[in-house]
């Protein structure tokens, strides 16, 4: 696919809806604290802070799709290297509806994302971003973080997408 200038707007919209989408559902679903880093810079490793008390913080990447049958994600190495060092870290999917509504939230696993991602060979080069297609067993349907749920099913879209069955849900 070649590159263009639409196809990189339309991109970045999508990423903003998502965004936008899950910031929605955050502070409806009565977490108390919730900041869009990304729009401040993109130098923390992730989109969005959300605590909602000191033991119960979270450092959300938000990847954005509006194709419903596979997960294809672009994760650089800032994210990476936050990830690895940040135990507050997720990686949030969120399917984008036509009218910029999440359709569904997932969380994708941290140790998968490690095995994934291109291995530096040489001390002349090193990778800086990734085009991963996750699995389906990386994905969980719902939010959380390794320590809590970040918001309870019942208050996320949960339309079975990417293959997801009902059996891989989030258990409460």
């Amino acid at each position: 696919m070649r590159w263009s200038h639409a196809a990189e707007e339309a991109k970045r919209a999508i990423g903003a809806a998502g965004e936008q989408a899950l910031l929605q559902l955050l502070r409806d679903g009565g977490v108390p604290n919730v900041r869009h880093v990304a729009a401040e810079s993109d130098a923390y490793g992730y989109d969005i802070e959300a605590v909602r008390s000191g033991a119960e913080r979270a450092h959300i990447e938000v990847k954005s799709t509006t194709d419903p049958t596979r997960l294809v994600i672009h994760f650089t190495r800032q994210e990476y290297e936050v990830m690895t060092t940040d135990a507050e870290w997720c990686l949030a999917a969120v399917l984008v509806g036509g009218d910029g509504n999440a359709l569904c939230v997932a969380t994708v696993d941290r140790d998968w994302l490690g095995s994934a991602v291109p291995q530096d060979r040489a001390k002349c080069g090193r990778w800086e971003s990734a085009r991963l297609e996750v699995p389906v067993h990386a994905i969980t349907q719902g939010l959380a973080t390794r320590t809590w749920r970040v918001l309870a099913d019942h208050l996320l879209p949960g339309s079975p997408v990417w293959a997801l069955q009902p059996s891989q849900l989030i258990s409460a």
